[in-house]
């Protein structure tokens, strides 16, 4: 990747306006800025925050495990956006509640959290950005809560599919995992759609056959 410059650290975050000039420039240095490969780890359960994550390529996801082993995707964190469980232990000065790990190549800057806590104090754009992150990640959260209690596994996945587009390359581990399901029960659920002609499956690989059936069945209706 090319060095991260100043004009596109701030359109990716222009809250980071207000930062003071030397601060802003130690974020751009090359030694400041961290480059994990896919599946890498960001961050871990029980760890202690140490800043304010700004994603600048690739895409973090955030999830939560079970003592079970079980997995459940919470969020994506991407260009421009942050980490609201970061966010909310550097506001709450407690450990990490879920674990963070690389989808793609990653680079980031960190944020220390003293800089961190000076902004949200002193400057109202930063703080307006990190309340309308929070904002939104409720929001989604609630959706999450509202699908997994209300809605059956084989409707959710029906929409995961649909949202996917037509080609999808993912194992049956990875949507169950997005789900907060088990391989078995999703292996199963797909092996019913083939059956339905709604996709056809291939190694690690899903087609959509049908939408308007898989539209039906993510609405609760016979495919």
């Amino acid at each position: 990747m090319a060095a991260l410059t100043r004009e596109r650290l701030l359109a990716l975050y222009p809250a980071l306006a207000g930062l003071p000039a030397d601060d802003l420039d130690r974020l751009l240095q090359p030694a400041a800025l961290l480059h994990l490969p896919a599946g890498s780890g960001v961050f871990a359960e029980t760890q202690p925050c140490r800043g304010f994550p700004l994603v600048v390529e690739g895409s973090i996801k955030v999830v939560k495990s079970a003592p079970s082993g079980r997995e459940m995707l919470l969020y994506r964190v991407e260009p421009g956006d942050s980490c609201i469980i970061s966010s909310s232990c550097l506001l709450g000065r407690t450990p990490y509640t879920a674990r963070g790990e690389s989808e793609t190549p990653v680079t980031l800057a960190v944020l220390p959290d003293a800089l961190f806590a000076q902004l949200l104090a002193e400057d109202a754009g930063f703080r307006d950005f990190v309340f309308h992150l929070l904002a939104e990640r409720i929001v989604d959260l609630m959706q999450l809560v509202e699908e997994i209690a209300f809605h059956r596994l084989d409707q959710r996945l029906a929409r995961l599919l649909l949202a996917r587009g037509d080609d999808i390359h993912a194992t049956h581990q990875a949507l169950a995992d997005e789900l907060g399901s088990v391989r078995e029960i999703v292996s199963r659920l797909l092996k019913g759609f083939a059956a339905d002609g709604l996709v056809e499956l291939g190694r690690e690989r899903i087609l959509l056959r049908d939408r308007a059936g898989l539209g039906r069945v993510a609405d609760g209706q016979p495919a």
